[in-house]
């Protein structure tokens, strides 16, 4: 678990923020529908800490992270940086605040460009935002290179003639060429063999300590995200269920889906781990296109009773810090 501590001030407000797909069929390509990938979601991201964001594949967390850097369209709702809106902000004034904000991405093969070399890749960001000498820019790389651990002798070389590890590196690299506060970081482990993802992991958390970084972590390994994260949020079909504390979230889920995620994370203890029972969800996954009505996971809740058919839970804070959209407690 981090122990990092933030300060007290949400460096990143986001209020009911919606992006929506259209669903378009026939000769004419007429909207029938919308896909709601994220759908009224609200968070705050404070300043230095790491907030992990999780869920099942499909469940919105790219979509989300995206949409906050506005690498994606909004189609509704507010996002606020370092106190600044940057909903309505236009590409102009968007390309002025880029570099406050950057995006780790989870596949380094698909991230850099194989016809660059590591030095072009790193400097890109610099060449577009800062005016700085060949020089400049060549030391800059070189400080870049030391700090994720990249031999300088590299700096000549082609993406694809590194390891998946190496490559994430790059990509770090090139996130924090120009200074940001903000990082999301996209699964960034989850393309890299098991054996270092923890190195990639550790990696963030120094620079994080040095910098004093903020992250949105998004990922599907829970495990991970225990790890690393400060606080936690965890999304289903578009939605935030449950937001708290790493700490808190782990050792007492309140949301049913929270609790059936946990149950399949293995716990190192051998003795809990024989205990435990993982709970099994009943169903699939509904399409975003066509969510129930009522609660989004009313259809696979091992404890949904009526109104979670009918009407839909708001995210509540029950506890200092602790949020929870569910019936359970919104009662």
């Amino acid at each position: 678990m981090a122990d990092h501590q933030p300060e007290n001030e949400p460096l990143v407000e986001v209020r009911d923020l919606k992006v929506y797909f259209p669903v378009l069929a026939g000769v004419l390509r007429r909207k029938v529908g919308e896909v709601k990938a994220v759908d009224k979601v609200s968070l705050d991201i404070m300043q230095g800490e790491t907030l992990g964001l999780v869920g099942e594949s499909g469940c919105g967390k790219t979509t989300a992270g995206r949409a906050i850097l506005r690498l994606n369209d909004i189609t509704d709702g507010t996002v606020k940086i370092k106190g600044k809106y940057i909903h309505k902000s236009s590409l102009k004034e968007i390309r002025k605040i880029r570099p406050t904000m950057q995006m780790i991405f989870q596949d380094p093969q698909e991230s850099l460009n194989p016809r660059m070399t590591v030095s072009a890749i790193i400097s890109e960001p610099l060449t577009e935002h800062q005016n700085l000498s060949k020089k400049e820019r060549e030391e800059r790389v070189f400080d870049l290179m030391d700090s994720v651990g990249l031999n300088r002798d590299f700096a000549t070389r082609y993406p694809h003639e590194f390891s998946g590890g190496q490559r994430q590196r790059i990509g770090i690299a090139r996130a924090l060429a120009l200074n940001p506060e903000l990082i999301v970081c996209d699964e960034p482990i989850a393309a890299l063999d098991v054996s270092i993802q923890a190195q990639v992991v550790n990696l963030l958390e120094d620079l994080q300590e040095e910098r004093n970084l903020t992250y949105l972590f998004i990922s599907h390994d829970l495990g991970m995200v225990r790890h690393i994260a400060t606080r936690v949020a965890v999304m289903y079909l578009g939605q935030i269920v449950e937001i708290g504390k790493s700490e808190s979230l782990y050792s007492s889920p309140l949301h049913p889906y929270t609790e059936a995620l946990l149950s399949a994370v293995p716990e190192a203890d051998p003795e809990i781990e024989r205990t435990r029972k993982a709970i099994v969800l009943s169903g699939d996954v509904p399409s975003p296109a066509n969510p129930p009505e009522g609660c989004n996971f009313c259809n696979r809740c091992p404890k949904a009773f009526d109104i979670c058919h009918k009407v839909e839970p708001t995210l509540t804070e029950i506890e200092p810090g602790r949020f929870v959209s569910c019936h359970l407690y919104n009662g």
